[in-house]
């Protein structure tokens, strides 16, 4: 038999459940511009009819209902979204990091510009072309040294200013290891968190949303994913339960963060900045990135001379800095990146530049008579360097040591300054170059120059073609990066963020229900009164 307070009961357990749904509602609409705030709903659920099957259940037409109950509270939420979306984010952070590095050198560089290096020794190469037509003249002879004093000066400027952004960018890669640090011990702080919520059947959503807000964060430095583990105890079936965090090294898993627990990235050359475990050794050594260590993990930053980290802006600032990519003939480390090619490549220029150039200078006569004075000073028995170090002789601030001439005791031939105005444009792979207006030649084998092959100045123009093409595909790919991880995130917030008009619509829907429902306890009290005081007074 039904118990005459059935109504009642029901009414009472829809007006809980709507006000429950109305609740929920109003916490959408207070989080509506809250940074990864995943809008929320509340799951209803009808609860158990009566009676329950049983040889003693009342003899009844059926099973009545006895109301509804808030189930749960659940964010709505598309993983396979977010995995997409941080592929994404981890591509655009690569991208943008590279595109930066390479933007910095472009305005370093400056070509094609009048300021910049190909013009400076296109106005050497004229000066020494005007001196060959007024060889005893003074004034040539002082243009031509100002004009060999400008190449060099802008050697020293080119070199310097690169080695100061690769600087920069080895602090920035600090930063981020201490970003990445960061971030990985607070999703371990939230796993904690969580973990102590969910077994007692809760569903701790606004602890999800932070946590999701992290690794989205955590997935533009370097490309992460996610491992689930559930908490156990009396944890709902919908509940996420902890994550892992961690990036693959070709094959091998390695893990940011298990649990409660974190390792942190840190560099094995490195600085150590303080004794926290977040910012130990997080500079990278100055020789190029190896390896990295993950707790007592060691990463390799490349394997069989490919870049195998994940992409993410960590990698792309390494890959500006420079990593070491194998080791030369004598045992050496050969470091590769953006920054140390375009330095190694200026000073093998230099070097290239500043040899060839003494060698054809030796060659000629000065006005007082002197052979064999060199032009250029600072040059070693090797390449690396050079950039920076390269200078005028001593001897050539006296202006009649310049050689102009190819004979000797005739000052007045300027031979020899035509050959200095073409060691731009000599072949470099030639095995001997001859020389206008003598019989003497040059043996490129005895110079051992680091370029051998195209010119001074078609090398020149290689690498500043290249580093336009490099620029250009930076900029291109963290635009499709762009595009793309916008377009997730559309989708995205299309299924997870807070629709006002869709919040007002559920905030009347849910007032409606929750006031049929009080309605019900009217008319259900009503009925109780008739039977209870207006039923039994017959005959009064």
């Amino acid at each position: 038999m039904l118990s005459t307070f059935h109504g009642l009961e029901a009414a009472r357990r829809a007006m809980m459940a709507q006000q429950a749904a109305l609740y929920t509602t109003g916490h959408n609409i207070a989080n509506a511009n809250t940074e990864g705030y995943t809008r929320q709903r509340v799951q209803l659920k009808a609860t158990p009819p009566f009676p329950t099957p049983g040889l003693n259940r009342p003899n009844i037409p059926g099973q009545m209902g006895t109301g509804v109950e808030a189930a749960s509270v659940e964010r709505v939420r598309e993983y396979f979204l977010d995995i997409q979306y941080r592929g994404e984010n981890s591509k655009l952070g690569y991208w943008e990091a590279r595109a930066d590095a390479v933007s910095k050198m472009e305005d370093i560089m400056n070509e094609p510009s009048d300021s910049g290096l190909a013009k400076t020794m296109d106005q050497f190469w004229q000066a020494l072309q005007d001196l060959s037509t007024h060889p005893e003249n003074e004034g040539a002879r002082s243009v031509v040294r100002q004009r060999g004093l400008a190449v060099v000066e802008t050697f020293h400027y080119l070199s310097n200013s690169l080695s100061q952004i690769q600087t920069d960018i080895g602090t920035q890669i600090g930063v981020t290891v201490t970003q990445i640090n960061s971030l990985a011990k607070q999703i371990s702080e939230l796993n904690k968190q969580i973990a102590s919520v969910e077994p007692n059947g809760y569903l701790p959503n606004d602890l999800y949303d932070e946590r999701d807000r992290l690794i989205d964060e955590l997935s533009k430095l370097i490309n992460v994913q996610v491992e689930k583990h559930p908490t156990g105890g009396n944890a709902p079936a919908t509940a996420e339960g902890t994550y892992d965090i961690y990036f693959l090294n070709g094959n091998e898993k390695v893990y940011l963060v298990q649990g409660g627990e974190f390792q942190s990235i840190s560099f094995p050359d490195g600085q150590d900045v303080d004794g926290d475990k977040e910012h130990i050794k997080e500079m990278p050594p100055a020789t190029g990135v190896t390896e990295l260590q993950v707790g007592g993990t060691s990463v390799s930053f490349t394997s069989n001379n490919q870049v195998t980290f994940p992409m993410g802006k960590l990698r792309g600032l390494i890959e500006a800095y420079g990593y070491v990519s194998g080791q030369d003939s004598s045992g050496q480390p050969i470091v590769t990146g953006i920054y140390p090619d375009m330095l190694n490549n200026l000073d093998k220029l230099a070097y290239t530049f500043g040899k060839l150039f003494n060698a054809v200078h030796e060659k000629g006569y000065g006005l007082n008579g002197e052979t064999g004075v060199s032009f250029f000073d600072g040059l070693g028995q090797e390449a690396k360097g050079a950039a920076k170090t390269i200078r005028l002789s001593a001897d050539i601030d006296d202006l009649a040591n310049i050689a102009a001439s190819t004979e000797e005791g005739k000052p007045g031939n300027g031979n020899n300054a035509i050959n200095l105005a073409n060691v731009g444009s000599m072949l470099l792979s030639s095995n001997t170059i001859s020389l206008i207006g003598t019989s003497a030649t040059i043996q490129m084998s005895d110079l051992q120059l680091p370029l051998t092959s195209g010119t001074i100045q078609t090398n020149y123009q290689g690498w500043i073609g290249k580093l336009g093409v490099d620029g250009q595909q930076a900029n291109r790919m963290k635009n499709n990066s762009d595009v793309l991880r916008q377009s997730v995130e559309e989708r995205r917030q299309s299924v997870s963020s807070v629709s006002l008009d869709e919040e007002m619509m559920n905030m009347i829907k849910f007032q409606h229900a929750y006031n049929a429902a009080a309605r019900q306890i009217t008319v259900v009290d009503e009925m109780l009164d008739k039977i209870i005081n207006g039923m039994g007074i017959v005959g009064r």
